[in-house]
């Protein structure tokens, strides 16, 4: 099968397709003819050699994709194949085949295309994981009243989700980029917009949100600690998702202390396969609703073929892009 194997690290110069067995089944596990494999940013760090898979993952690139079930494993429900699904995976989805437990697929949601759903649930299971379990977010709209977050990089595949899953929540959303033309698509999304090149994110929040805001995602890390904890309402959250602002940092320990605030640091890649599975079920009990209803969007940015996965790379790497980058298999 063609494959996108880590051989070597470097710019998107080291990726090429390969030739490589197709994986095979153990029990509990479905086999996916993909279709399309969403790029995420965890991909870059690993092509870059500053993330690799977990023990035991594959060595192909790729954390989501979505396709057709061709084959199932002992234990596996035979009325899965044929079924179009999403998987989340710990690698091996920059390929035309690929094992994963079954438990880590999920339908295809309604009204969405494959090459958009392929780019969908990494980001779902990221946003629902960090807000909800792990900052403890409720669910009900009427307990979300008057309460406020930031999310920080919100043009990109997360940002996007979050932004409006937050919305429907009930959750006044402040986010940052780096350009007026961000900015401005931001707004018209219904989020307060901060060009972080020209304004103090922190000072900007403060303005309208004098307490702070109640919860913040982020995937700059240590750039963005100390205004990050100093933009935190007493008792907030910060979840650090990503670290494309440096990895140590020091803490004002006695400003935690004193309000009481959360640091959160999650990596959902090398999460045991039952959170996993627990974390699939709420996406699909909270988020997958709203996207069939049209109220999230899946929010594709710009497909590329497989044989093309550098120069999807390069255009990751750019930062021009809005929302999810795609490749997609024939």
């Amino acid at each position: 099968m063609r494959a996108v194997v880590e051989n070597e690290h470097g710019d998107f110069h080291v990726l090429a397709v390969t030739d490589e067995p197709v994986p095979e089944l153990e029990p509990g596990q479905v086999l996916i003819k993909v279709a399309a494999a969403g790029i995420n940013r965890a991909d870059v760090m690993q092509r870059r050699g500053l993330y690799p898979p977990p023990s035991g993952a594959s060595n192909i690139f790729g954390l989501e994709v979505a396709g057709t079930v061709e084959k199932v494993a002992d234990g596996v429900d035979s009325a899965l194949a044929g079924q179009e699904r999403v998987a989340l995976l710990a690698g091996g989805g920059y390929a035309e085949y690929v094992a994963v437990d079954a438990d880590h697929t999920l339908p295809v949601p309604a009204g969405v295309s494959i090459e958009e759903a392929a780019g969908l649930i990494e980001v779902a299971a990221t946003v629902y994981s960090n807000l909800v379990p792990t900052c403890g977010m409720s669910t009900e709209l009427a307990e979300n009243q008057g309460k406020t977050a930031l999310v920080h990089g919100g043009t990109g595949g997360i940002g996007q989700h979050a932004i409006q899953f937050l919305q429907n929540m009930g959750v006044k959303v402040f986010t940052t980029a780096g350009t007026p033309e961000k900015c401005a698509f931001l707004q018209s999304q219904g989020a307060e917009a901060i060009n972080y090149r020209a304004q103090d994110f922190e000072q900007a929040i403060k303005e309208q949100a004098p307490e702070g805001v109640d919860f913040i995602l982020d995937v700059v890390g240590a750039k963005y600690l100390k205004q990050n904890l100093s933009t935190l309402k007493t008792g907030g959250h910060l979840t650090i998702i990503g670290l494309q602002g440096g990895a140590e940092a020091e803490i004002d320990l006695r400003q935690m202390l004193s309000r009481r605030l959360n640091l959160h640091a999650t990596s959902l890649r090398s999460r045991p396969a039952q959170e996993k599975k627990e974390i699939l079920a709420g996406v699909e009990k909270t988020v997958w609703p709203l996207v069939e209803k049209g109220l999230i969007k899946p929010n594709l940015g710009k497909t590329f073929p497989l044989e093309e996965v550098a120069a999807a790379h390069e255009y990751f790497d750019s930062g021009e892009h809005t929302g999810k980058v795609v490749l997609t298999l024939s």
